[in-house]
């Protein structure tokens, strides 16, 4: 997918949504639930049964919490559709960041579709190292980016330990120094994110259900 300098027009095909296959890296399957911890922080991911349509497309309903010390720092919902051949699309978030219990701050939040926002991949059918893609498109708002780093790796986290892993590396346009590697197992998703550049901290997968 065109980076960096390049016009960005992916294009949408509605009938390339119609029997969308599951991911092995990043499934959608509703109830799954992620937990993850690294210092003071933790994460809570889950897939609801709930879809929102965003440019005809049929979305899952991600829900995305972040709790600091046990507090409630950023609440997100976000948009994701699997098409037919196992691409995982991002089609926006709307996200909230808390403090002492109130919403400070919106700002980040995009839908596909307004205001020149356009789609992203999360998650390619067929990752290849040295694969580049955007994973996100706001002008100015919203730009990240990912490249497929490494295949075929091995990680134990509190959760488990892991095979065949998937490493990207994602950073933002917007902010070129911060650059942070995740690790996807097959069947699971996320089990580890490390921030290599611009800052430190980890984030482990402590719990992975399927309900």
């Amino acid at each position: 997918m065109l980076v960096e300098g390049e016009t960005y027009a992916p294009a949408i095909d509605l009938a390339n949504f119609d029997n969308p296959i599951i991911n092995d890296y990043l499934p959608l399957q509703p109830g799954f639930a992620w937990v993850y911890e690294g210092g003071d922080e933790r994460v809570e991911v889950t897939v609801t049964d709930q879809t929102k349509v965003i440019m005809g497309v049929t979305t899952n309903v991600i829900t995305d919490k972040v709790f600091v010390d046990g507090q409630l720092q950023e609440d997100t919902v976000d948009w994701y559709a699997a098409d037919d051949f196992g691409n995982v699309w991002y089609f926006g978030e709307q996200t909230a960041e808390y403090e002492n219990g109130a919403i400070t701050t919106t700002a980040g939040s995009w839908e596909a579709g307004v205001d020149g926002a356009l789609p992203g991949i999360l998650m390619l059918a067929d990752p290849r190292v040295g694969d580049v893609y955007r994973q996100e498109f706001y002008e100015g708002q919203a730009e990240d980016v990912a490249k497929v780093y490494e295949l075929d790796q091995s990680i134990t986290v509190p959760a488990n330990s892991f095979d065949r892993i998937l490493v990207t590396e994602d950073w933002s346009l917007l902010t070129p120094d911060v650059h942070e590697r995740k690790w996807y197992a097959p069947g699971t998703g996320v089990v580890f994110e490390e921030t290599v550049m611009g800052g430190s901290g980890t984030l482990s997968l402590v719990d992975g259900t399927r309900q």
